[in-house]
């Protein structure tokens, strides 16, 4: 009876394999390979009674932590419990690898975990804090309780300065408006630490090159009565041996004296040569600067100038070095960037200040390369193949110019029943873009705005040909662009210009099928000529595993000026809209908002959030978006229990208008979330929600198509489903299987899918295939 009822599982569900493997994994006992006296460490928890305590923090300190969970369940765990017993060879071996043996209860580790508690509390001013544990064992389970009393902390109640260098008092006194440490606050030892490291840099950065923070110093007087300390800032000399006594030395500020640019220098044959190497070099002067080079080298000598901030004659500068090595790795040029000084020794020991010499190593990538990438497609469920060919070249006139050729192919077959057989759809592409780390003409040509804000120029220029079912497309483009770092965290790109010239060869079906709809405009010859800003916002901080927001803001307007000329020169309309050379021009306002949070759960876990806002307004010469910058829904990226372009507009329910997919719309909500966890191997998991559609704002030619305030809540499709990523640390392949929940195709009361009717295999799961995470 249970075997008939396991093949009955397969057969209704196609794959009931994968079922059944779940079953198994989740229902594996997690206390099988735990000893008869042992107990499997099942939970953690902290409990703080008061104070100002991060949970986050505490948690480093726990020196013994469970099984790691997805969702709740110990999968790795199960992993290693699929293994069978006393076998040490095969599957079994394999399971244990990428699984995770159990955790077993350690009461030492538990001690250790008090004392470490402890100690951080004592760093973050709280010495009067107490740390309790309790242990509950129940079914060969431990769970570990950590209840933390902080009480009151300590607070600094004075600060007092000491420095047995007189030429510092002033520098530092002066600067107390920007220490981290003032009267009132907890007494943090972690502070304490950054406070002097702060001081350090301070310093670095007014040519005090020897200063280290080792020699400089907090003293504490604490009063337990009080609950507070007196502080006392100590900075010592150096000191050096003199006629068998040591003897103070002041700090000496120092200036740099020549700064030299080794621009090809070879790390490996210098090691290997040593004082060899220097032997046969060629050194040029220019504007300040030493160019050392093995052989001719035809890099740019002002590109190095925008890029380097250590001047000959200002005083030695920390700020500059970060700033120097900033702008040089933006140049995407040299893999190995090596910035260094020597002291200079002075026979005239009263010297003011101290000479220092820099000494900047630069060793290139190579400055050509090509790469093949071949691909499988999969298209609104066609399947299909694809190739590129890209070739760069990262100085191609000597200024660290980069320039990218791609050309890529692909070709996808369609099994339309509607044609009464298989057919195919083709597309070629060529494009060229050249970044130059620099303003061209005709505007920005500030030396002080190049190096501060690392400016590139953009110019591409490409081809698309697309053979589809119903039409044939071509699109030639040209763009001319700059863009450059706001901060630490924005960058800023703006397209001057950008030129469209798109051509469509429809079949007479087609034309006839979409002739009394607003499509009609969007398959026809037109041009594009396009202006648009970029404001970009990302704090991550690739070297930390934090918290981080991505935002991004697009702004783009299009026809203006062309509408201008054609209403200044009394051009003749054709049809109700201007020409240009016989072709009419597109004119538009789109914006669009892309928000992003990265909330890091733990070290193999993540949940992103995202949200999508976006809208296009045709007018003046247009009464259409361009079809190429309509929005569209479904796909990869997108809401992903939908193929790309069959979803909406609205609540339209007709399917696509041609024997291509190409629902589209003028104004686009979405809103994702996703569940990121790593397996094992290269292998990651995820499980994501999509909330949103697509809507046409000007005409309902797609029956429910039409943006409706009171209304468009009700018509945003749902789709959930996971998803395996391979990360091969280059790239990353994606498989993302969706399915949907609620869809605004439906009639109302019947779009909710999940209580009205079962799962279709073929209807409501989509495959995605893709390149990268989709957000």
């Amino acid at each position: 009876m249970e075997k008939n009822r396991k093949l009955n599982i397969i057969r209704f569900y196609p794959k009931g394999y994968i079922l059944i493997f779940f079953i198994t994994l989740f229902s594996c006992s997690p206390i099988k390979y735990v000893a008869e006296d042992d107990f499997l460490l099942d939970r953690y928890r902290i409990k703080i009674d008061e104070g100002r305590i991060k949970k986050e923090e505490l948690r480093n300190y726990v020196r013994q932590k469970p099984n790691k969970r997805i969702l709740g369940f110990r999968f790795h765990l199960g992993m290693y419990n699929l293994s069978r017993k006393n076998k040490e060879k095969g599957l079994s071996s394999w399971l244990r690898t990428i699984g995770e043996e159990p955790v077993i209860y350690d009461g030492f580790m538990t001690q250790k975990t008090k004392e470490q508690l402890k100690s951080y509390l004592d760093n973050k001013g709280y010495y009067n804090s107490e740390v309790t544990d309790t242990v509950f064992f129940k079914r060969r389970r431990a769970r570990v309780f950590y209840k933390i009393k902080a009480r009151e902390p300590y607070l600094v109640r004075k600060i007092d300065f000491e420095s047995e260098d007189s030429n510092l008092e002033s520098i530092v006194l002066a600067d107390t408006a920007n220490s981290l440490i003032n009267v009132g606050d907890i007494f943090d030892i972690d502070v304490l630490q950054e406070e002097r490291k702060r001081i350090e840099n301070d310093l670095k950065n007014k040519g005090f090159y020897f200063i280290n923070k080792d020699y400089i110093l907090f003293e504490a007087d604490s009063s337990a009565s009080n609950k507070d300390v007196a502080l006392k800032l100590k900075i010592k000399t150096q000191k050096k041996q003199l006629d068998n006594k040591f003897v103070s030395i002041p700090y000496q500020k120092y200036k740099v004296r020549n700064v030299y640019v080794f621009t090809n220098f070879d790390q490996k044959i210098a090691l290997q040569q040593k004082e060899k190497y220097y032997d046969d070099i060629d050194t040029v002067f220019h504007n300040g600067i030493f160019y050392i080079s093995k052989g001719e080298d035809k890099l740019s000598k002002k590109i190095i100038e925008q890029s380097n901030f250590i001047e000959s004659q200002n005083f030695y500068s920390i700020k500059d070095i970060n700033k120097t090595y900033k702008h040089l790795n933006s140049l995407r040029l040299f893999k190995i960037i090596n910035i260094h000084f020597s002291d200079v020794k002075s026979e005239n020991d009263t010297a003011k200040y101290g000479l220092l010499d820099c000494h900047i190593q630069l060793t290139k990538y190579y400055l050509q390369s090509y790469t093949v990438e071949l691909q499988g497609t999969n298209s609104s469920g066609n399947i299909g193949a694809g190739g590129s060919f890209l070739y760069q070249h990262r100085s191609l006139f000597g200024g660290a110019e980069i320039t990218d050729f791609r050309i890529n192919g692909s070709i996808e077959t369609i099994d339309e029943k509607s044609i009464g057989g298989n057919d195919y759809t083709t597309e070629f592409g060529t494009n060229i873009t050249v970044n130059i780390p620099k303003f061209i003409l005709p505007v920005f040509k500030a030396k002080r705005f190049s190096k501060k804000f690392s400016p590139k120029t953009q110019i591409s220029a490409g081809y698309n040909f697309q053979d589809r079912i119903d039409y044939q497309r071509s699109i030639a483009n040209l763009s001319y662009g700059y863009a450059w770092d706001g901060n630490k965290y924005l960058k800023h790109l703006i397209k001057l210009v950008e030129l469209n010239a798109v051509g469509v060869n429809a079949q007479q079906s087609f034309r006839n099928y979409i002739d009394s709809t607003y499509l009609k405009s969007s398959y026809e010859n037109h041009l594009i000529s396009v202006s648009n800003y970029s404001l970009i916002f990302n704090n991550q901080n690739i070297k930390k595993n934090r918290d981080f927001y991505f935002f991004r803001m697009n702004a783009e307007i299009s026809g203006n000026i062309l509408s201008a000329v054609s209403e200044l020169t009394r051009a003749t309309k054709v049809d109700g809209t201007y020409e240009i050379i016989g072709i009419p021009f597109s004119q538009y306002f789109k914006t669009d908002f892309d928000f992003r949070y990265y909330d890091i759960v733990d070290s193999h876990s993540s949940v992103v959030y995202r949200f999508f806002l976006g809208a296009g307004f045709p007018y003046g010469n247009s009464e259409a978006l361009p079809f190429e910058k309509m929005y569209f829904s479904g796909g990869a990226n997108s809401i992903r229990a939908w193929n790309v372009r069959t979803l909406g507009p609205g609540s339209y329910s007709g399917g696509s208008r041609t024997r291509f997919p190409n629902q589209s719309g003028d104004i686009k909500i979405e809103g994702n979330l996703e569940y990121r966890f790593k397996l094992f191997w290269l292998l990651e998991g995820a499980f994501f929600i999509d909330v949103g559609n697509v809507w046409s704002l000007r005409t309902d030619d797609f029956t429910g198509g039409l943006f409706r305030r009171n209304k468009f809540y009700k018509e945003l499709a749902v789709g959930s489903g996971a998803g395996l990523r391979f990360d091969f640390s280059f790239f990353i392949f994606r498989l993302d299987l969706g399915v949907k929940l609620r869809d605004p195709a439906l009639d109302e009361g019947q779009r909710w899918i999940i209580g009205n009717r079962k799962l279709n295999w073929q209807e409501d799961f989509t495959l995605n295939i893709g390149i990268g995470y989709p957000f």
